[in-house]
């Protein structure tokens, strides 16, 4: 497990930016103003509360999908059980583990990471997962190289925890893995899709499409709609009964998208 310990200290060690969401927390619970942040991040926040901490920086270390994929390539069908996280939290701060934020002007501020970050960090790994035998080695046989971690991390997820609802994501990879334009923003729509409506079988999956389709364009037609005014003065300014304000295009394209991917994965698992 040596390599997976040395990967974990590089991810938690890399620079990571502020992103707005930080900026916002920063600002609205400190009172600061962006000239400020850099020395609130040298003098203040080694300061914090554990607590107080965690709120600050969950957003910068809750692993994502692709923080998830670096690991579950490294682990294959292996695991760390649970019950060794708090060792290697405690290996990781004995060490120390520095993290690295960059302001918004680029300057880097160092900061040995509290047992609450790296907890968090370590905690949503999956770590504990593997993968059913036969998804691994359909990957392998049918998944080019570069695109494997992420199908890895994908099945590593809670998504797929009966034979049925492997099945989909075996369908799946069986008829869907050759179209690398599309496979891997297919497969993570898929999980999207799994770990927010649960379907339990591929014979579910197929019968709730129509429904899930009918959905989505009624949004469609709705984001396409002028809003109603609540403000006579506002809706003059507007063009009175002339509506001049744009339909939300970001949100059709969405949602258009979304149809399109139900498209697919309907003929991936009617095949």
């Amino acid at each position: 497990m040596d390599p997976v310990f040395e990967r974990l200290v590089t991810e938690l060690e890399r620079p990571r930016p502020l992103t707005p969401q930080v900026l916002r927390h920063l600002s609205g619970t400190y009172g600061l103003g962006r000239d400020e942040t850099g020395r609130f991040l040298d003098e203040e926040l080694p300061r914090l509360s554990e607590e107080e901490t965690d709120l600050a920086l969950s957003s910068l270390f809750t692993p994502k999908l692709p923080d998830q994929a670096i690991f579950a390539d490294l682990l294959g069908r292996g695991s760390l059980p649970a019950s060794e996280w708090s060792a290697w939290v405690e290996r990781l701060q004995s060490r120390p583990t520095f993290g690295c934020l960059v302001t918004e002007q680029g300057t880097r501020h160092g900061m040995a990471l509290r047992t609450v970050t790296l907890e968090r960090y370590v905690h949503r790994l999956r770590l504990e997962a593997t993968v059913p035998l036969a998804v691994f080695d359909a990957i392998r046989a049918s998944v080019p190289t570069p695109r494997r971690p992420v199908l890895l991390a994908i099945a590593r997820r809670a998504a797929w925890t009966t034979p049925d609802r492997q099945q989909i994501l075996l369908e799946f990879l069986a008829n869907s893995s050759r179209e690398s334009a599309t496979s891997l923003d297919d497969a993570e729509a898929l999980l999207a899709l799994m770990e927010s409506s649960e379907p339990e079988s591929v014979e579910d999956v197929l019968a709730r499409i129509p429904e899930w389709e009918a959905a989505l364009k009624q949004q469609i037609s709705l984001s396409r709609q002028p809003k109603p005014f609540f403000n006579l003065q506002v809706e003059e300014l507007h063009g009175g009964g002339r509506d001049q304000r744009p339909a939300d295009t970001q949100m059709v394209a969405t949602k258009q998208r979304e149809l399109a991917f139900l498209a697919r994965l309907r003929t991936a698992l009617a095949d």
